[in-house]
């Protein structure tokens, strides 16, 4: 089973498409994405977002385990690389985030990344049925 944490914020970001106009809906939209891709391919999926928990996000999480990492910008990577150092298999961790420090966090504790990019490629390639 695929495992993969998301650094929601960092993937919001990566597309210019208003997100910031209604944040906790943008977040929602994306974990609902998260969602359906864990629901039919089986993957264990984390997103995590920095700030504090919204309803509206939280109701939208279905399978997805949805974090919130309030303390600022950056909270939610450094909660990413706290749950991988605790993690008792980071190596079978993927993470999505296209913030290079993060990055390097990542690979420091043995898991391994993917971009921003590539991780909304992958949902709107399934969302397509490819």
């Amino acid at each position: 089973m695929e495992r993969i944490f998301v650094d929601g914020m960092n993937v919001l970001g990566s597309r210019p498409d208003g997100w910031w106009r209604d944040r906790p809906a943008a977040m929602a939209r994306l974990t609902n994405r998260l969602d359906a891709f864990a629901a039919a391919t089986g993957a264990d999926v984390l997103v995590v977002f920095d700030g504090r928990p919204h309803r509206r996000v939280e109701s939208a999480a279905g399978s997805v385990t949805v974090g919130f990492a309030p303390g600022g910008p950056d909270a939610a990577d450094r909660d990413i690389v706290a749950r991988l150092r605790e993690d008792p298999d980071p190596g079978s961790v993927v993470v999505a985030t296209s913030d290079r420090r993060l990055r390097n966090s990542v690979k420091a504790a043995g898991a391994g990344s993917i971009s921003a990019g590539e991780l909304l490629r992958r949902l709107e390639a399934f969302e397509r049925g490819d």
